[in-house]
């Protein structure tokens, strides 16, 4: 399997497992940095010595439509573009009604316009090359499931999932299968778990009894983008340990008012 594939967010965390398992599935590799030039270099190390190419280009999802040119950048300088993975993302942890207008805007904006517009743009490039291709937006359980205080980001993944199931119904016919990998509490930065070995960390209320680790999202990403993959669109895959199993369970057994704040 051979091809060119770009993933946003790809300095850390999720995007930066995917990255590398991509490389090494045979995908040269375009890298976003948003604020750490050195975590976007070790992406890039990694993915060539992987035996891929790889490059890097700025991305600020709160500076669109321009940000969004970048899909175009990177695959220019890559020769084209067979799978786009959207990991870009944001959130707060505020209750909708101290939320403000300006924090709500750069949620969405990270979360469900940049991925819009980076996917529009993918989908031009692979329909204007004939040979298919793969989208797949990395969403959250919240994509279908509420949380406490994060208004914003629950109604951005779940634009987001809705979005991804328009896309696959739109570009089937273009051979681009657009799918959602949804993950549930993995240790990453974005989880304030950067380096931290998930098995290490108890979560009694997860089936597994852990969170996930930045790869193992990644797997089921490079399933979706591989020959695996081809005939799978509209869907979003699940990756939570278990998570959303335990909705009313979960919900019998809470033994305390903490979950409101």
């Amino acid at each position: 399997m051979t091809g060119v594939a770009i993933i946003t967010g790809s300095e850390s965390g999720i995007g930066r497992a995917t990255a590398v398992v991509l490389a090494e599935a045979g995908f040269d590799i375009g890298i976003t940095v948003h604020r750490d030039r050195e975590k976007a270099e070790q992406t890039a190390e990694e993915v060539r010595a992987a035996g891929r190419r790889a490059e890097i280009r700025p991305l600020d999802l709160t500076e669109l439509p321009g940000a969004a040119e970048v899909v175009d950048e990177l695959a220019d300088a890559l020769g084209g573009l067979d799978v786009l993975v959207n990991c870009a993302g944001t959130g707060i942890s505020t209750p909708v009604i101290d939320t403000s207008y300006q924090d709500w805007r750069r949620v969405l904006a990270v979360d469900l316009d940049g991925p819009f517009l980076c996917a529009q743009r993918a989908a031009r490039r692979m329909i204007a090359a004939g040979r298919g291709g793969r989208i797949i937006n990395i969403t959250s359980v919240h994509e279908t499931a509420p949380r406490v205080g994060a208004g914003a980001y629950c109604a951005a993944k779940g634009g987001l999932g809705l979005l991804t199931k328009v896309m696959a119904q739109e570009l089937g016919a273009h051979g681009i299968t657009v799918n959602s990998v949804a993950p549930g509490e993995i240790a990453t930065p974005m989880t304030g778990q950067e380096d931290q070995d998930p098995h290490g960390i108890r979560r009694p209320g997860v089936p597994l009894g852990r969170p996930g680790a930045a790869h193992e999202v990644a797997a089921v990403v490079a399933t979706l983008a591989g020959p695996a993959g081809s005939y799978v669109t509209g869907a979003s895959w699940t990756v939570d340990g278990g998570m959303l199993l335990m909705g009313p369970q979960a919900g019998s057994h809470l033994e305390s008012d903490d979950w409101r704040s």
